[in-house]
């Protein structure tokens, strides 16, 4: 890759971080209104550190060493900037599957939203989707077993990451679902949990929101190290936003449409790409940085049009 290459991905991946994980940090946001001011700097501080070299660091080496599992841990980090034939070689056998994975992951969290998820309507038909959510589970199980039908006389393999992808979504779901109640627990005067019990438990719920923009940045690239600089910049943002710009976030309506339009691309990118499509490097970050802006346009005009007029 070149330079302008690598600045692209990054700023991309920055940009995807960030907008997907404006949930989390509303969450975080409203339990850290309810804490000291030691809680808030321990989060801001050791809190950015735990999700920028732990979350966003060992997860996609993790992922990526699983799907190569006979590249040791140092291959598995550098493979993208490796010259070792065999080392390029592993992670080119072992994308399919990997983008087969991600892809479901995604098109799932999209359609899930889409269907079953309150929301503001950004876009026509959208109100129509939401009022049709008994139909999510039926759409996505028929994608699961069209993916799986024609992967598998490819590659068995890509079949088995969709529908590892799909057992993904379905058990981070579950965990965010729980996130929810718990934060109904935490922001409750009954809920009787100590500053460090809540500062743990939103470092898990950062952890499991996170999954979404790990497994979203292989669609931009599969070097690790690029994952995790673009990632830790959009987790230092949206810290950044968590502490002291939340209430103005709030405020543009349509960011998360923005941030679910660029997941549903960036599912169909990956699984384009896993069944063969040539995807150039610079189409995911462009097309991040295009939905994103239109719904951050969107979401500007929708509040100046409700801004209370001057006499």
């Amino acid at each position: 890759m070149d330079l302008f290459a690598i600045i692209l991905t990054i700023l991309g991946l920055c940009i995807f971080e960030t907008v997907s994980s404006i949930d989390n940090a509303v969450i975080n946001a409203e339990i850290l209104s309810k804490m000291s001011v030691w809680a808030r700097r321990w989060f801001l501080f050791w809190g950015l550190l735990i999700a920028v070299f732990v979350v966003r660091f060992i997860l996609p080496w993790a992922i990526m060493w699983a799907a190569n599992p006979s590249l040791g841990p140092v291959d598995t980090l550098m493979a993208t900037f490796s010259s070792n034939p065999a080392v390029m070689h592993a992670v080119e056998q072992s994308a399919p599957m990997l983008l087969a994975g991600g892809g479901i992951f995604l098109i799932f969290l999209f359609f899930h939203w889409l269907f079953l998820e309150p929301k503001n309507f950004g876009l026509k038909g959208e109100k129509f989707f939401y009022a049709q959510g008994v139909w999510f589970y039926a759409i996505v199980s028929i994608i699961l077993a069209a993916v799986v039908w024609f992967a598998i006389p490819i590659n068995p393999l890509m079949a088995f990451g969709a529908v590892v992808g799909s057992t993904a979504f379905f058990i981070t779901h579950g965990f965010k679902q729980n996130a929810e109640l718990a934060e109904k627990q935490m922001l409750s005067k009954a809920g009787g949990m100590s500053d460090l019990s809540k500062l743990m438990y939103i470092e898990v719920i950062d952890a499991t929101f996170s999954i979404d923009g790990v497994l979203g940045a292989f669609a931009f690239t599969m070097s690790v190290p690029l994952i995790m600089l673009g990632n830790g910049l959009g987790a230092l943002v949206v810290r950044e936003m968590t502490i002291r710009n939340i209430e103005n976030v709030k405020k543009y309506v349509f960011l998360k449409n923005g941030a679910m339009y660029s997941i549903l691309v960036l599912g169909i990118i990956m699984l384009a790409d896993a069944f063969g499509a040539h995807i150039p490097a610079w189409f995911s970050p462009i097309a991040t940085m295009g939905i994103v802006g239109y719904f951050l346009w969107k979401s500007f005009t929708q509040l100046k049009a409700t801004a209370p007029k001057t006499a």
